[in-house]
């Protein structure tokens, strides 16, 4: 299995990476169109490059990938969207970890490769929803996984906004199977709660993990799926709602509301785990955390 899927890999690698570029450029276009409303005095926000690097634990290269980030826009407060290309030995809390998932020949072979991107949005403007999404692909010598998902987390809720970015993400699954977007969005449900505060982070969307249907062509189809149904489940929002007045009351909202995705990130997300313990750039890991957040 391993020298026969390295096409596989290549070709998943390569997707990530031209997804994240039509990402860029259309989140850039989003900040020079927006030369009226609050926060139009500011200068349009550009993507700052950063290549990162993962070290193994005996210090030999094990991939690693590149962190775009901007900051302070007129639209976007911060967003970050990474991609990544990682391999090596897992550690022995993930290696642990995938065992318990089921991952066959975990318990004595370590090795793994993995590459996905993900994307993280805090807008400037509280009417305009935070935004995740990240897709992967996931390798060892005895399997390989789809995974990601996305989802949505206003401040402030709009029904016809949530209702719009179900509906893209539910026919991103339908055209694939009729099953996923009830399977998926109940995950989501489940995976993005928050036990401590008894309450979900958002309002959902689709979330997905171990995707193996034994057709490798089939299962990557579906993941391009999610990914191309992004843009479209997401910039109608921003366009609907960036000119939109603010108030402080509303800023506060927002602030708030961070301090819960913070707290999600830091304590349950499993990607933030996985990242941290494979020894992948910090920075880079916790690019989800928002620029401002506070507690009451």
């Amino acid at each position: 299995m391993t020298r026969q899927f390295e096409p596989q890999k290549a070709r998943a690698a390569a997707w990530f990476r031209a997804l994240r570029d039509e990402i860029l450029a259309a989140f850039m276009a989003i900040e020079d169109a927006h030369s009226a409303g609050p926060a139009s005095d500011l200068a349009p926000g550009r993507f700052e490059r950063t290549q990162t690097q993962r070290k193994s634990t005996h210090g030999e290269d094990a991939g690693g990938g590149c962190m775009n980030v901007m900051r302070g826009g007129r639209v976007f407060e911060k967003v970050g969207v990474n991609v990544s290309v990682v391999h090596g030995n897992l550690g022995a809390r993930a290696q642990s970890a995938m065992a318990a998932r089921g991952v066959p020949g975990m318990e004595t072979d370590p090795r793994f490769w993995a590459s996905g991107i993900s994307l993280v949005a805090h807008m400037r403007n509280p009417n305009v929803p935070a935004v995740h999404m990240n897709t992967r692909m996931f390798w060892t010598p005895h399997a390989w996984w789809f995974g990601g998902g996305a989802d949505l987390n206003p401040c402030i809720e709009y029904e016809d906004d949530t209702s719009h970015f179900h509906a893209a993400l539910a026919a991103a699954c339908d055209a694939h199977d009729p099953s996923y977007y009830g399977r998926f969005k109940s995950w989501a449900d489940e995976y993005f709660f928050v036990p401590h505060r008894g309450r979900a982070r958002g309002v959902g969307g689709i979330f997905f993990d171990d995707l193996n249907t034994g057709n490798w062509e089939a299962d990557f189809a579906f993941v391009q799926s999610v990914g191309k149904a992004f843009l479209p489940a997401f910039l109608p929002l921003v366009e609907r709602r960036r000119k939109t007045p603010w108030s402080d009351e509303d800023r506060d909202t927002q602030l708030v509301h961070r301090g819960l995705y913070a707290e999600y990130n830091l304590v349950y997300d499993r990607g933030t785990k996985f990242g941290l313990e494979t020894g992948h750039d910090a920075n880079a890991v916790l690019m989800s955390l928002p620029p401002l957040a506070k507690w009451v």
